[in-house]
């Protein structure tokens, strides 16, 4: 009983300590990378050239391979004026090999065009990592702000507390009218209302977050807090610093380039199409073979047949083959100039979608600066009224205190402060998270 009292108590610290685990941003990164089926499936693809490169390169090996045959016959031969009994058994074996000796350099070419698709499926991996690991960072920066904004609220509830706690007081002695009891009960509540809200907001982008991790068990889902500066300073990079960095480490027009060199392989690999192709083929080989009637034929002594034993019928009967041979295109219907003029087109093709990576990465950044420059704006912006609307809490405070105002104004700049708090945490993580797409496009990674 002691023992599975024991047993039971350790399963329960382990499910609690995994209940109370808290995700990193890195682990976050790390899980999704490893388990998003996306990736998985982009993986399978990159199985697949890979397979494909290693095909390419045996070709260079010769083909070998062996034939057995065997067969039978059975009925009558014409033999001069009379008909005779032709009952046979043939048995062949052979072995062959087969090499290509000329192809201007198919092989090589075709190797060399496999390799840039693996290459370019490689880098497709590393784009879908990047953009799962922006999107891990900013529903990150998601939990982080809905944390503090509930903070806010849970401060600006402990005020309304007070506020009711000494309404209550006073109204209960006499002093005040029980419509400032009122006044401040409705405001109580209206705060641990707004409590639930950004608790609610919490587990809401908890929950987001998990789901973007694939997480089956999402109600036992955490992540750590972060520290966030107090105060933020502007970024200082231009657009052309970035691209130009960009440009050479970005996956996604990595990807793009090599795609391009993929295509002009591709158009050599057809061009050899022109040219003849040149094989050599070697084989051993031997056969037995069985007349089956081995008795006299219509009592004739001369054509009595007496049968070699397999084993001395294959060593008399083997063989062996060389051969060299070439294939010449002549005439295919202009096929192959069509299929050059389509590799061609496929080079233009690819060439386009690299400008279009670059125009796009291009917007991409200037987007990011532009957010990150106005997201700063709007944050000493925000700073400012926050300012302002704490120091005018503190004068209807004051003034409460002193008899000279109602609580519904110290409700009123309480809430316009909280307001002004929760534009603050806003403005503030939606800069970071401008300067962490930044710091992504400048190949800087991903850290919180």
């Amino acid at each position: 009983m002691l023992k599975k009292v024991f047993c039971i108590s350790l399963l329960s610290i382990g499910v609690l300590v995994f209940s109370q685990k808290k995700w990193t941003i890195q682990e976050c990164v790390d899980y999704a990378i490893k388990n998003n089926l996306q990736i998985q499936a982009q993986a399978y693809n990159k199985d697949v050239q890979t397979k494909n490169l290693e095909m390419a390169k045996r070709e260079y090996l010769p083909g070998v391979s062996g034939t057995i045959s065997n067969s039978a016959s059975f009925g009558n031969s014409q033999f001069v004026n009379t008909s005779i009994r032709n009952d046979n058994f043939n048995n062949n074996a052979n072995v062959g090999a087969n090499i290509l000796v000329y192809n201007n350099g198919r092989l090589e070419k075709t190797i060399r065009k496999t390799g840039f698709d693996l290459d370019a499926s490689l880098q497709d991996i590393e784009t879908i990592k990047n953009n799962i690991s922006l999107q891990i960072a900013q529903q990150y920066l998601n939990v982080m702000l809905n944390r503090e904004i509930k903070k806010i609220s849970e401060s600006a509830m402990e005020n309304a507390q007070r506020l009711y706690d000494r309404a209550k007081i006073t109204t209960d002695v006499g002093t005040t009218a029980q419509t400032v009891l009122a006044e401040a009960t409705a405001s109580l509540a209206r705060e641990k209302q707004n409590v639930k809200t950004a608790q609610i907001n919490v587990d809401k982008a908890l929950f987001a977050m998990a789901q973007l991790l694939q997480l089956q068990d999402y109600k036992t889902f955490d992540v750590v807090d972060i520290p966030v500066p107090d105060e933020l300073t502007p970024q200082t990079e231009s657009v052309e610093e970035v691209l130009n960095i960009a440009y050479t480490s970005q996956p996604i027009v990595k990807a793009a380039e090599i795609r391009i060199k993929a295509a002009e392989a591709q158009t050599e690999v057809v061009k050899t199409n022109f040219y003849p192709t040149i094989s050599a083929t070697a084989g051993i080989g031997s056969f037995y073979n069985n007349r089956l009637n081995t008795n006299n034929i219509s009592g004739t002594p001369q054509l009595y047949i007496k049968e070699h034993s397999f084993a001395d019928q294959y060593r008399e009967n083997f063989g062996q083959q060389l051969s060299l041979s070439a294939n010449i295109p002549i005439f295919n219907k202009g096929i192959t100039k069509l299929q050059v003029e389509q590799t061609k087109i496929n080079e233009v093709i690819a060439k386009n979608n690299l400008e279009q990576q670059k125009f796009q990465l291009k917007q991409d950044i200037q987007q990011a600066q532009f957010n990150a420059d106005s997201n700063y704006e709007i944050y000493v912006a925000a700073i400012e009224a926050e300012k302002s609307t704490r120091l005018a809490l503190d004068f209807a405070e004051k003034s409460y205190e002193a008899g000279r105002s109602t609580i519904y104004d110290v409700t009123i700049a309480r809430n316009n402060f909280a307001n002004a708090q929760g534009s603050v945490a806003q403005a503030k993580y939606n800069y970071l998270f401008s300067i962490k797409v930044l710091d992504f496009y400048a190949g800087r990674g991903i850290t919180l």
